[in-house]
């Protein structure tokens, strides 16, 4: 297996713990977390039932990622872990919680660039060997 595999592999078992764990939490109600939903509008209540169905999502992505990364479910991937570690300072805590989930989001972004750039890759050494 060559360095670009390997990096491609981790890459994708890093983005599968993240979303594995994240969703797990989710699905078990962490009522912690109800505060960023409430952040953006919803009730206590909805977003409690929400959690649920965000879970499935996270678990979903990591599953999706470990065993066949679309390049769509990773930027989805790199979108949602941007967005969660945004919404910690916005609605009220520091910008360190941010700055600590930094990984979360970076490493999705750093896969869908390692799959783009594999596509792209692919391409242009088919039209080489024509």
């Amino acid at each position: 297996m060559d360095l670009y595999r390997r990096v491609e592999l981790l890459l994708r078992i890093a983005v599968f713990f993240t979303f594995l764990g994240h969703g797990v939490v989710a699905v078990n109600g962490n009522p912690q977390w109800s505060i960023y939903l409430e952040t953006l509008g919803l009730s206590k209540k909805l977003a409690m039932e929400m959690m649920l169905y965000i879970g499935i999502l996270d678990i979903a992505v990591a599953v999706l990622t470990l065993l066949k990364p679309y390049k769509y479910v990773v930027l989805w991937a790199f979108v949602w872990a941007f967005s969660t570690a945004l919404i910690r300072p916005i609605s009220g805590e520091s910008i360190w919680a941010f700055v600590e989930r930094g990984s979360n989001w970076i490493v999705p972004l750093v896969l869908y660039l390692v799959l783009f750039k594999k596509k792209k890759t692919k391409k242009n050494s088919n039209f080489y060997k024509r």
